[in-house]
């Protein structure tokens, strides 16, 4: 009965202290934070991801293989907020919180929107999560992206071009507001 007694106060004295230890400081992190965010006919969308570094590695192919769903990012799973529903490359999103994921296939990527939000980045939750599947255009960049960087470039009012590059590619989708 001792024992489970001392058990129980080094386990409760665990919890507090964890519990009382101060958050985080995510922009020290290896991959630290990025936001990308861009307003259409004066909606926002916000997509808030990790960051992560090539280092020298080969990425996409090598570190995360083809054919295998990517978390596009590192640590959090990578999260869209969109006030507008959106016409992505041809597909329409409906305003709400959405987890984004790429699958890197040989000279292609696609873009995977999952409804399932708030879980770690990995693992994948499945295609039965899956609000749509786009394909991304692809390119090759001028010079090499170390860091991974997800950006829009504002085209109108109502239209944006959104952009994922690494290494030496680019992919990109048309978006724009309903």
């Amino acid at each position: 009965m001792r024992r489970g007694g001392l058990v129980l106060v080094v386990l409760t004295t665990v919890v507090i202290c964890a519990a009382q230890q101060p958050p985080q400081d995510k922009s020290k992190r290896t991959s630290p934070p990025g936001t990308a965010e861009v307003a259409l006919h004066g909606k926002k969308i916000t997509i808030d991801y990790s960051r992560p570094s090539l280092k020298g590695r080969k990425m996409m192919g090598e570190h995360e293989p083809y054919g295998k769903v990517w978390r596009a990012g590192a640590n959090e799973a990578t999260a869209l907020n969109t006030e507008a529903d959106l016409d992505i490359n041809g597909t329409i999103i409906p305003a709400g919180s959405y987890t984004i994921f790429i699958l890197p296939e040989p000279g292609k990527m696609t873009l995977i929107i999952s409804k399932k939000t708030g879980e770690w980045g990995i693992p994948y939750p499945g295609e039965e999560f899956d609000l749509a599947r786009i394909p991304m255009n692809l390119s090759t960049t001028n010079s090499p992206v170390e860091q991974f960087t997800i950006s829009f470039d504002k085209k109108s009012d109502n239209e944006a071009v959104l952009h994922f590059a690494w290494e030496d590619w680019n992919a990109s989708l048309p978006i724009k507001a309903k």
